[in-house]
């Protein structure tokens, strides 16, 4: 890992886990091909990962343990997991919306949290396979470093990059292990889901001429965290297709965001802004509290709206996103600011 990566790790691991910090194009025309070299069940298999790693294993995995929004994505291709690790569960039992429609009492749980990894259970599950995001190159998301070697000693891993590379290819990356895995990409819930993706993709532009600039960021107790486009492949999206989203001037070291104090809320004017929603994220109501965001045009004229930060990386994931964000900027007013 690179030194650059390291501010990086520390700024996505704050916003995973909320213990030391409180917060923290019309899509592609083909459909996604199995790797090549995957045969079906009871023969060779093989896949190489973003890493550049190819695995080569006597028959397809079929016991696939994942990180939540890994879980999530290969759920919605037809993919069902035997275990996930990451955020899935709420406090009230309910499921976490990183999760996607995993059934969590369908899977077992070997962590919900940063750095929360049962190793002994994941040892017993006999997995197979086990499949992660990776947010800083070479690192599988939500893999404790403490044990990462006694992890991937256990079972093969696969991970798929998905920061700095553009949103669609990230999809097509996990249909792409999908269908390796055996999942059926011409099935109607699959085709459903792509339809109703570039359906919103192709109508976002049209919202765009509006002419709005819109800020992505997230918020704790001291700072407020302006999202980097180019880092985070749903907002970089959202540049492809017209949308004005600021681009801060001077991201901190790694690359992912510029970390402003509350008093600097008002560095970037913008018609709408888009907000962390996960669990460990400042809410909403408590941003408000801050009278530098409270006093914010946008704020002030409610045109504040929910940033699905870590949505799975699926069709179906993000035709939600899509269609979420097509809906507020058609009803969101341009001149605020």
């Amino acid at each position: 890992m690179s030194s650059s990566d390291l501010p990086r790790r520390g700024f996505l691991a704050a916003m995973a886990g909320g213990t030391a910090l409180f917060a923290l194009a019309a899509c592609g025309e083909g459909s996604a091909a199995p790797t090549a070299g995957s045969s079906p069940s009871g023969g060779a298999w093989t896949f190489t990962d973003d890493r550049g790693k190819k695995l080569s294993l006597p028959q397809r995995p079929a016991r696939i343990v994942a990180q939540s929004g890994a879980a999530a994505a290969l759920w919605d291709f037809g993919v069902r997991p035997i275990a996930v690790f990451g955020p899935h569960k709420l406090k009230d039992g309910g499921r976490d919306p990183q999760a996607g429609q995993v059934d969590i009492t369908k899977v077992e749980s070997l962590g919900n949290v940063w750095d929360e990894f049962n190793v002994e259970k994941y040892a017993t599950l006999q997995p197979e396979l086990l499949v992660s995001g990776m947010y800083v190159k070479d690192e599988l998301w939500f893999v404790p470093e403490k044990s990462k070697d006694t992890i991937e000693a256990m079972a093969p891993t696969v991970g798929v990059q998905v920061s700095g590379v553009p949103l669609v290819k990230v999809i097509e990356k996990y249909a792409e292990l999908s269908a390796a895995l055996g999942a059926d990409l011409g099935a109607p819930a699959v085709t459903d889901a792509k339809a109703r993706f570039e359906t919103a993709a192709d109508r976002l532009p049209e919202a765009a001429k509006k002419g709005m600039k819109v800020l992505v960021m997230a918020g704790g107790p001291d700072s407020m965290w302006v999202v980097n486009p180019k880092e985070h492949a749903g907002v970089s999206y959202m540049r492809e297709l017209g949308i004005d989203v600021v681009v801060p001037d001077k991201p901190d070291e790694g690359g992912f965001f510029q970390t402003l104090s509350w008093e600097n809320a008002d560095m970037y004017p913008a018609d709408v802004i888009l907000y962390d929603d996960r669990a460990q994220s400042m809410t909403l109501a408590d941003m408000k509290k801050k009278p530098t965001f409270a006093d914010l045009p946008a704020v002030k004229a409610g045109q504040v709206y929910p940033w699905r930060a870590e949505e799975r990386f699926s069709y179906l994931g993000h035709a939600g996103v899509l269609e979420e964000l097509l809906a507020n900027l058609t009803k969101a007013t341009p001149g605020v600011v």
